[in-house]
């Protein structure tokens, strides 16, 4: 397997809507040296750079020694990036109303400068992630479409895009929930909520902007379920997608026993310097994969019904037929 070429980092961005298991992937992911997870850049502009909020790592962001480094790498230094105007540019070009222009086969010169400017300050951090860490592949679990759309017009990049998605029943549950943002220093602040309905719109426009990126760019789909169901087999499957080898090492977080019935050996510490996503990030433990399946007996009925019609259609062509409240099936391309 050749060496990757230093000047065109290779990333993994993972994309879907949140509450699916990036932030669970992530971890297993990163226990791998050749593989840095950073978490949701998108979210870096505000909350990092902005509110100065704590790394996955439990520093604060400038007092990360892994993303000072960056930042020096990157732009010589974070204070030498206008935050005003990259927010102003990220507003222009990474929106989901950008999409279908960002899927199209030519921009105008204007809007080609705007998204290649606006893709070159994440190609300059996955550049310094990977020189800082000497890992061959960089895991960015931002999520969203639009950013996605606009990395595949990035110059020097190797995008590879992770498209997971979870029963949509089992997301607007999920959403609906009070959650704690332990990033968060001064004072105490919680993730946003979403109605049924609205979860249902945002997990059909999400997942249908990653079928048409399809076309464009170098697209794995896994559901969470089966993510679930066998760990071992989906990290693999994954790395081979980001063009890496089998690593068992990979799996050291996790708790439990082994395929041989033998206690494993105490889990290694998490190594991911995520800048955003799910609590998760913070515990800090072993881990164990289950599929959490609450939303089937707390998800209210009303709210069951409306998910469930809203999203029919990707449901069936994800297995997730409904039948008897199973989601049990075979995916369909």
């Amino acid at each position: 397997m050749s060496a990757p070429d230093p000047a065109t980092p290779r990333v993994l961005f993972v994309g879907g809507l949140g509450r699916s298991g990036s932030t669970l992937l992530e971890l297993l992911l990163a226990q791998s040296a050749d593989v840095c997870a950073v978490g949701e850049v998108v979210h870096l502009w505000e909350r990092a750079l902005g509110a100065d909020e704590r790394c996955g790592c439990g520093e604060r962001f400038t007092a990360c020694p892994f993303w000072r480094q960056v930042g020096d790498q990157a732009f010589g230094g974070w204070a030498a990036v206008d935050r005003d105007d990259v927010l102003a540019l990220k507003d222009r070009v990474d929106r989901t109303r950008h999409i279908p222009r960002l899927a199209k086969e030519a921009l105008p010169p204007e809007q080609l400068a705007d998204v290649r400017r606006y893709a070159d300050l994440y190609t300059r951090i996955y550049r310094a992630a990977l020189s800082v860490t000497g890992a061959r592949v960089v895991v960015d679990s931002s999520k969203h479409a639009s950013l996605a759309f606009a990395l595949r017009w990035a110059e020097g990049l190797d995008l590879r895009v992770l498209h997971l998605v979870r029963d949509s029943r089992a997301v607007a549950y999920s959403w609906g929930k009070q959650v704690r943002r332990p990033e968060v220093v001064d004072g105490e602040d919680f993730m946003p909520t979403f109605s049924p309905f609205e979860v249902s719109k945002l997990w059909t426009a999400q997942n249908a902007a990653f079928h048409l990126l399809a076309s464009r760019a170098k697209v794995l789909r896994l559901r969470y379920e089966d993510f679930t169901a066998d760990p071992a087999g989906t990290v693999r499957r994954v790395r081979d997608f980001a063009g890496l080898p089998d690593d068992p090492a990979a799996l050291r977080i996790l708790s439990g026993a082994d395929e041989t019935g033998a206690t494993p050996e105490p889990a290694a510490p998490f190594r991911a310097h995520s800048v955003a996503g799910n609590p998760l990030r913070f515990s800090g433990g072993p881990l164990t994969v289950r599929r959490d399946e609450a939303w089937r007996d707390r998800l209210p009925r009303r709210s069951r019904a409306v998910v469930s019609l809203a999203t029919l259609p990707l449901r069936v062509r994800y297995g997730y037929l409904g039948q008897r409240g199973s989601d049990e099936s075979v995916e369909r391309a």
